[in-house]
């Protein structure tokens, strides 16, 4: 939910008409993704602001009940199709000719995969993906595709962020969206001990881990120096955003959105230069 602050990048980038051939998103950063190929500017704003008020978007009860403190399920496959809280518009996501990149992280095979939008043939398709992409290790559960099992794509050698997969893909600038101010430094979040423990059966989500801090700060120090050198554009709140990950207040999460709301407009001449535009 701290992507309300990052919401209206993705509303912005769509108003001007500014369009990447490759977008890269992880956890809410999938979900962003999807609405910029969507060309849905109100679902961006929607699905981490107003959809905080859901009474079915999960509580401790539904963490208890093994379907997570957000409820995956209903969030991600329930709400998306017609008629439904969030369409999404899988006409024009198809149509989009912008390639895509959703990471998760294959928690027996302790590696990253990439969903490309040639994995992608129906709306189920897009959806069990993003979920995936946003399943958060111990606060809702893994997510099976074509019999494997997946968490949060924060837990790859990204930490988060999908520099890497731009980079496979050959490309030498990148337009970088940050939920987290420049100052911000991640410590551990959950006790080694207990991350090992939880994860016993899949070891290698209980090291992804213990490592995520590290290699998530060595991931923003690598954009900030592709930033320095002018190879980077980064949007990054300029203070602490007001809310977390797991915000559902709606009064806070407008606050947040109408901090980057601000912040964006406030930039984008900044980024029509950078982008020669």
């Amino acid at each position: 939910m701290r992507a309300s602050v990052s919401a209206p990048v993705v509303q912005l980038l769509l108003r001007e008409g500014i369009a990447f051939p490759l977008v890269c998103g992880i956890s809410a950063g999938s979900s962003h993704t999807v609405n910029y190929l969507a060309r849905q500017p109100d679902r961006a704003k929607h699905s981490f602001v107003e959809f905080g008020a859901d009474p079915k978007i999960g509580s401790p009860a539904t963490w208890l009940r093994g379907r997570g403190l957000f409820d995956s399920e209903y969030i991600y496959m329930h709400t998306s199709g017609p008629g439904q809280a969030l369409p999404i518009d899988f006409v024009t996501f198809q149509a989009n000719p912008a390639d895509m990149r959703i990471g998760s992280f294959d928690i027996d095979a302790g590696e990253e995969t990439w969903f490309t939008k040639a994995d992608i043939h129906t709306l189920r398709d897009l959806l069990s993906r993003v979920r995936a992409s946003s399943s958060m290790p111990m606060l809702m559960p893994p997510v099976e595709i074509d019999g494997r099992f997946y968490l949060d794509g924060a837990l790859g050698p990204s930490g988060g962020i999908p520099l890497d997969a731009a980079q496979a893909a050959g490309f030498k600038r990148f337009f970088v969206v940050l939920t987290r101010e420049r100052s911000y430094v991640k410590g551990p979040e959950v006790p080694r001990q207990l991350a090992t423990a939880w994860w016993r059966k899949h070891p290698a989500v209980g090291e992804a881990l213990n490592s995520r801090p590290t290699v998530y700060n060595a991931m923003r120090e690598q954009i900030f120096e592709l930033e320095q050198a002018g190879q980077a554009l980064v949007f990054a709140p300029n203070t602490k955003p007001p809310a977390t990950s797991n915000t559902t207040n709606v009064a806070t999460l407008q606050a947040c959105y109408d901090a980057g709301l601000a912040q964006a407009e406030a930039e984008l001449p900044r980024w029509k230069q950078w982008l020669n535009l």
